[in-house]
């Protein structure tokens, strides 16, 4: 009688994916070795197992990023056939547009991030992905504000650059677009504070967890229970303008 193959699985089976955006970095390795180490790290810690390094040097933005990223197709469908998940360093790897995340939810694999830890929910994946679209956008925002800073320096010192009426309405769209900024921020990570509080959880304790998962505040601080009260605050009253309309 002949024996039946034995077939040894891997445990905790799982694929790598690292990404940089330019040929630059690519070619010196830049952010690639740090990517690896920190996946390394996360693996050894939580007892998986890295069977294959999926690498790509391509940049992360359109709405075809998937058709112009092959090694992430590659990985994705590895991935199903070995049932097992994605795991990256960190949520932008993948992308910073929330649309491009959500569409890779729907692929059926899972994907870990270690900055974020194993077991995060999908639904805090997705907030995560709206977070960092969103300070990919006030970084734009930011920008336009510095330059709007020494405009307002120069007209203090007698100074003008360009025509005083164009200096005018650019403070009025930037303040506009701050406004915005704020709002739609304020909007993303509500549903989060809102999910702990439903849980039964203080002011304070929420603003710990936040704090505890590294949630970026807009401006990048620490959260306080005062941060929360005053981002509900301008959710509530963003939503109520939107009622009265």
């Amino acid at each position: 009688m002949k024996n039946s193959p034995v077939t040894i699985q891997t445990p905790n089976p799982t694929l790598a994916y690292l990404r940089v955006s330019t040929k630059e970095q690519g070619s010196r390795g830049n952010g690639l070795e740090a990517q690896q180490a920190a996946i390394a790290a996360f693996a050894r810690a939580e007892g998986l197992t890295v069977v294959e390094w999926v690498k790509e040097v391509e940049t992360g933005k359109g709405a075809d990023a998937l058709t112009r990223r092959p090694r992430l197709a590659h990985a994705l469908k590895q991935a199903k056939r070995l049932r097992c998940p994605v795991l990256v360093s960190k949520l932008d790897r993948l992308s910073r547009d929330v649309a491009f995340i959500s569409g890779l939810m729907t692929q059926g694999v899972p994907f870990i991030v270690s900055e974020l830890g194993k077991d995060v929910d999908p639904f805090i994946l997705h907030l995560y992905a709206a977070l960092s679209e969103k300070e990919r956008k006030l970084i734009s925002s930011r920008t336009r504000e510095a330059l709007q800073a020494v405009k307002v320096k120069l007209a203090e010192q007698g100074k003008k650059l360009g025509n005083p009426r164009n200096l005018h309405q650019a403070q009025r769209k930037g303040a506009a677009a701050t406004k915005a900024a704020s709002d739609s921020y304020a909007r993303s990570v509500l549903p989060m504070i809102e999910g702990f509080k439903q849980r039964g959880m203080t002011l304070q304790q929420v603003a710990e967890e936040l704090n505890r998962r590294s949630v970026p505040t807009l401006r990048g601080g620490d959260w306080h229970p005062s941060t929360l009260v005053k981002i509900q605050q301008r959710a509530s009253s963003r939503l109520r303008v939107v009622a009265d309309r």
